[in-house]
């Protein structure tokens, strides 16, 4: 599974991010977009070699007060779908 989602990740565009964050009722900043987009490039394997250790709170100073709560609410929706494949 964890080649599945490197070869994604490998794959992802900033567009795809904003698309996906659009497609959940987030609308990210110009900013927001650029971080994520940055963080999941660079740092994907903290979050795949170690799920149960990752804190989304530690991040919550990178986005705007209106959309940290939206963006918890995603990563907790599909954290706990696929939780058990990663």
């Amino acid at each position: 599974m964890h080649n599945l989602i490197i070869k994604y990740i490998n794959n992802l565009t900033i567009d795809d991010i904003n698309n996906f964050a659009i497609k959940e009722g987030v609308k990210l900043t110009d900013k927001e977009v650029r971080y994520l987009y940055i963080f999941i490039k660079n740092d994907y394997h903290l979050f795949l070699n170690n799920p149960n250790s990752f804190n989304i709170d530690d991040y919550q100073d990178r986005f705007t007060k209106e959309n940290y709560p939206k963006i918890k609410e995603v990563f907790l929706k599909y954290f706990n779908k696929f939780k058990n494949y990663l």
